[in-house]
């Protein structure tokens, strides 16, 4: 038996043994038939970690014949890259084409982007993109108006189990000259507590394997532990991921900056995604800060920022600093009560127009029914015009007439 890792040795070779993402590679799907039919052209797969991206990739390069090569956005660059178009541009006179798999797309900047964008433009390349980030943010227009975005979904229970139960039985790659006994129930826990993600599912089933000893079943306790050591227990899903966010996001605005870290680290340790965490950092530092200390916002995007650019574990530290600094920080919720109540105002009030000397006059015509008319320009009175901005109806209206601590 192989001493790569389960996960590794298991890889789907064909469609046969691939499970999940039926809406995109079941019979009669689009990208099946594009792959059966031999016309495929570049793409891009988008989805969460464990659901298949990579495989998905070997897999259509084996259907096609195309000659395979994988690039890690974080570990390579220009010149691997340029290894790999001038080898596929010799292969392509001899009628051969290559598949080209860039692992973290999104980790490219625009510039590596564009180094790769004429070599799918002429076909030297099909390139397979996979991104756990929105393509339409992280993949440069050109490149991404020459691919099709798939996108793929965590895997169900039910796919998470037939994988285990292939891991269990397969002699060859798997484990099943151990003829290891694991009822039902530990199957869906396991199934349950992997998150969606099959990578962390045969991760914890091979550690329980390893610990097995003298005994003949993996059982409940043995895949909780197999997690807590391989995956901290954390369904990225489910109710305990909310409770989690929820006790950062408390501990903050409690101005708790030790059990905001301990939060923060819980999170991070046990496999949440670190752009998530400070998406919602940057949520906090408006809401609960807000104009108190208008530099929370700054670190916060700054924390963001470090956690695209060079992702776990480095930018757990950033992470930490803008934790910390909101935790802190003098709190308002100034902005978030404010902007409720213009909301509020704004659904009920759709109908009303904006005022006439408020109003753009582009054209003549607008210009003589008022548009514009009796506007002051502020420079030209100091910022100290008298004028109202707001619908009459709304008129005095004060959303910001006290600061909620």
């Amino acid at each position: 038996m192989s001493n790569a890792p389960l996960a590794d040795r298991l890889r789907p070779r064909d469609f046969s043994e691939f499970a999940g993402q039926s809406e995109i590679v079941g019979p009669d799907k689009l990208l099946r038939k594009l792959i059966e039919n031999d016309e495929l052209s570049s793409i891009i797969f988008w989805g969460p970690p464990g659901t298949g991206k990579t495989t998905l990739a070997r897999i259509i390069a084996g259907e096609t014949a195309a000659r395979f090569e994988m690039l890690s956005a974080v570990m390579s660059g220009k010149e691997e890259l340029r290894r790999i178009i001038a080898e596929a541009k010799k292969l392509l006179e001899q009628e051969k084409r290559t598949v080209l798999f860039v692992d973290e797309i999104h980790r490219w900047n625009k510039a590596q982007q564009d180094a790769l964008l004429p070599f799918v433009e002429n076909g030297t390349i099909i390139l397979i993109g996979a991104t756990t980030e929105n393509p339409s943010f992280e993949i440069i227009g050109a490149l991404l108006s020459r691919s099709r975005v798939f996108i793929l979904k965590h895997l169900s229970r039910g796919d998470i189990i037939k994988i285990i139960e292939r891991a269990l039985t397969d002699e060859d790659r798997g484990l099943g000259r151990l003829k290891i006994k694991m009822p039902d129930e530990t199957k869906e826990l396991l199934a349950e507590l992997s998150g969606g993600d099959a990578r962390v599912a045969l991760n914890g089933l091979e550690l329980a394997a390893k610990a097995m000893g003298n005994k003949k079943s993996i059982l409940g306790e043995d895949i909780k532990e197999a997690l807590q050591r391989t995956h901290l227990i954390f369904d990225k899903r489910g109710e305990e991921f909310y409770n989690l966010i929820s006790a950062l996001h408390k501990s903050m605005r409690g101005s708790d900056a030790n059990a905001a870290l301990y939060w923060l680290a819980r999170m991070l340790e046990g496999g949440a995604d670190p752009l998530y965490v400070a998406r919602r950092v940057l949520r906090f530092a408006s809401e609960d800060i807000g104009m108190a200390n208008s530099e929370a916002l700054v670190q916060a995007n700054a924390a963001y920022d470090a956690c695209h650019k060079i992702g776990m574990p480095e930018c757990a530290v950033h992470l930490a600093q803008a934790v910390v600094y909101c935790a802190k920080s003098t709190k308002s919720n100034l902005l978030y009560v404010g902007y409720g109540r213009a909301a509020s105002d704004a659904r009920q009030t759709s109908h009303l127009g904006v005022p006439l000397h408020l109003r753009n006059a582009p054209t003549d015509f607008m210009k003589d029914i008022g548009y514009g008319k009796d506007y002051k320009y502020s420079p030209e009175f100091d910022y100290k015009e008298k004028q109202e901005y707001m619908p009459k109806e709304l008129k005095g209206r004060n959303y910001l007439k006290f600061n909620s601590q």
